[in-house]
């Protein structure tokens, strides 16, 4: 019996640049992609999800090409509910395709990938001495970030390019602003960068380059055979 997988998102993510990864050892059929808010209207987001007072936010890109401040507990119970419904429908894999770093989500069965979880101290193994680079889409992340690279023997470097709306010389820019700073590999760590700017960046640049949704991707396709 094939291994089957549910991806699970929170806004708009451009899961098909992740497939090819994921089908090398899993038929696409096998596959389910449910995202939280990706097909709803920015109105239908903000009645649902929509912060109220002073509590904890985070930021998704809606199907509008504009992102939304949510409020992370109302997010968080929502996927869990999610996930418990894709954990009684026998999938052996839940992935959450997310940079966000959720606590207490649970899966009884299946074997659910949190990349928050996984991807810090996979890159601190890799990155081991050397100084990280971390390219961000937007400056509102950086607190997170900050948090989340606490594992990293030294304090990583930030940059700003988005890969939505910025171009390809904004990209090798902030690279290059990295390397200047004495970064000596580069971590795009946002689910809208794909193998084409990792690409990008070690042909202009000539520097590793680490891509997070790859990294769980590939995790993820190993658990799959």
């Amino acid at each position: 019996m094939s291994a089957t997988l549910a991806i699970l998102t929170i806004g708009v993510v451009p899961v098909s640049e992740v497939l090819p990864l994921l089908t090398e050892h899993i038929d696409e059929q096998h596959i389910t992609h449910i995202s939280l808010m990706g097909k709803l209207s920015r109105e239908e987001v903000m009645e649902d999800y929509g912060p109220t007072g002073e509590e904890e936010t985070l930021i998704t890109l809606l199907k509008d090409n504009e992102t939304a401040v949510v409020s992370k507990a109302k997010t968080q119970q929502a996927l869990q509910s999610i996930i418990e419904v894709l954990d009684n429908q026998g999938f052996d894999v839940i992935l959450l395709m997310s940079t966000l770093r959720f606590r207490g989500l649970r899966a009884r069965n299946a074997i659910l990938l949190e990349p928050d979880r996984i991807i810090p101290p996979l890159v601190a193994s890799i990155v081991d001495g050397h100084q990280v680079g971390v390219i961000l889409p937007i400056p509102e992340l950086m607190d997170a970030q900050v948090q989340k690279w606490q594992v990293l023997e030294s304090a990583p470097h930030y940059a700003l390019a988005n890969p939505f709306f910025g171009t390809a010389e904004e990209l090798v820019g902030a690279g290059r602003e990295l390397l200047s700073r004495g970064a000596d590999v580069l971590l795009l760590d946002c689910l809208g960068f794909h193998q084409k700017h990792r690409d990008l960046l070690q042909k202009a640049l000539d520097v590793p380059v680490l891509l997070s949704n790859v990294l769980v991707a590939r995790l993820a396709s190993e658990l799959l055979i």
